[in-house]
């Protein structure tokens, strides 16, 4: 057999490592539905015509065709609104799914969606080709409340409160005081503005000074005034005097100071300590229309954000509704990939089995089984073992399993061994217990950064 090369950009997780991923999945799931969020799974496909909507993106698209197409052509891309391809984020396929069943939901929708999405561009340090997003999404008909913009970013603080991490600082910005400060300071068009200042972390100040310059037409005091904006960093209201210090004015610019102030206040007071204004975020800003947020884990800048999101008033739209709508989305797989590398988790165990029942002899094996019916049944996850070998490597094999536990059936009463100190109890399969802290297998964190 020819030797097997690994695909890079496609990530496969040992069973170890699976398990780290699957409490990460199972903390979104837990916290979102404690929230009120209802988990919903999009096709994998979506027509190309509506996937190359959001612009920029048609290199990274996969397309889906059969090997031998009907028509005998060669082109996939031939007729966009006929080929399929795979979705590349999990936003267009909402925006579809809303629109073609809004008759049979109830607005504002409350989403959250985990889901494989394909990307094709360069695969590198936390970024892949094929991985795991993780979406929450507050999605209204026609109008949604300011308020819901701080209430998503309450639930995503927590969900990553529950991981296993270093802290995680919440970074927030809005459009309106962005662009609000722009115009006041002289700047016609915000736009160069704003993709200038959102390559601040790659090239440095004099770098971007030097971009406003030459694309966005601004002197030196324009350049000054847009780098001091973009320093601007508070863990509470305080923003607001240094931005009008720096001579912001105008309806747009209050309004964005009061959208900024009330999302801090709300996060401040559901989860202290993680929010902070940050007036240099700047990407994404030509597409939301209110706060925008990215996410740092803390030691581990050069990740860049794990999270992101904000408000989007034109999410979707027909003849009779527009779908605004609030979400974030963390790059799951991203985050896992770093926990990996990093040494920032470990499974309490490598397998979900907390019991081995070991088998005396073949003869004796329904025996074995009906324990591990018994224990199965209270929930306690237990194999038995493949063969009647020696006691000795029936034991061994567990403890290269990283079972805790081996369970001896006996005619004169059950025995259970914990192989890690020794202990050995006499035990009933119908009433015993494993310590809490064995009986499912639990995330350890094993280096704070």
């Amino acid at each position: 057999m020819a030797k097997i090369s690994a695909l890079s950009g496609f990530p496969e997780w040992l069973p170890s490592e699976r398990l780290l991923e699957q409490h990460v999945i199972d903390v979104f799931r837990e916290v979102a539905e404690l929230h009120g969020f209802s988990g919903i799974e999009t096709r994998a496909v979506e027509p190309l015509d509506q996937l190359l909507r959001k612009g920029e993106i048609d290199k990274e698209v996969y397309v889906l065709r059969r090997l031998q197409a009907e028509d005998g052509t060669e082109d996939a891309t031939a007729d966009p609104s006929r080929t399929l391809g795979l979705h590349f984020d999990l936003t267009v396929p909402l925006a579809r799914y809303v629109l073609e069943h809004q008759n049979d939901l109830a607005f504002p929708l409350r989403r959250y969606q985990i889901q494989k999405v394909w990307r094709g561009e360069r695969p590198q340090d936390g970024r892949f080709r094929e991985f795991y997003q993780a979406d929450l999404d507050v999605i209204g008909q026609d109008s949604l409340p300011g308020h819901v913009e701080a209430e998503v970013a309450v639930v995503m603080a927590e969900i990553l409160s529950r991981l296993p991490l270093p802290p995680v600082r919440i970074h927030a910005n809005t459009r309106r005081l962005s662009e609000g400060f722009f115009r006041s300071i002289g700047f016609a068009d915000h736009t160069p503005v704003l993709r200038a200042l959102d390559k601040l972390p790659k090239i440095g100040d004099e770098a971007v000074a030097r971009l406003l310059r030459e694309e966005a037409g601004a002197t030196e005091e324009q350049a000054a005034a847009a780098l001091a904006f973009a320093g601007i960093r508070t863990a509470d209201a305080s923003f607001a005097q240094q931005v009008r210090d720096l001579g912001g004015t105008g309806e747009m610019l209050e309004q964005g100071i009061a959208e900024l102030t009330a999302v801090l206040e709300r996060v401040e007071v559901a989860v202290p300590g993680v929010i902070l204004a940050d007036l240099s975020i700047a990407r994404g800003l030509d597409y939301y229309t209110g706060t925008v947020f990215e996410s740092f884990l803390e030691g581990h800048e050069s990740l860049g954000s794990i999270c992101s999101g904000g408000r989007y008033d034109e999410l979707a739209a027909d003849n009779r509704h527009r779908y605004p709508g609030v979400g974030l989305s963390i790059g799951l797989s991203r985050l896992v990939s770093r926990m990996i590398s990093a040494g920032l988790a470990r499974p309490s165990r490598p397998v979900p089995t907390c019991v081995l029942v070991s088998v005396a002899e073949e003869e004796s094996r329904p025996a074995s089984e009906a324990v591990a019916r018994s224990l199965r049944s209270r929930g306690i996850a237990c194999e038995v073992a493949p063969t009647a070998a020696k006691l000795g490597k029936q034991i061994r094999y567990a403890d290269r399993r990283g079972i805790p536990f081996v369970w001896f059936p006996g005619g004169d009463g059950d025995e259970v061994k914990d192989i890690r100190s020794g202990e050995q109890t006499s035990a009933d399969a119908a009433s015993w217990e494993p310590p809490a802290a064995d009986r499912t297998v639990r995330l350890v964190g094993v280096a704070q950064v």
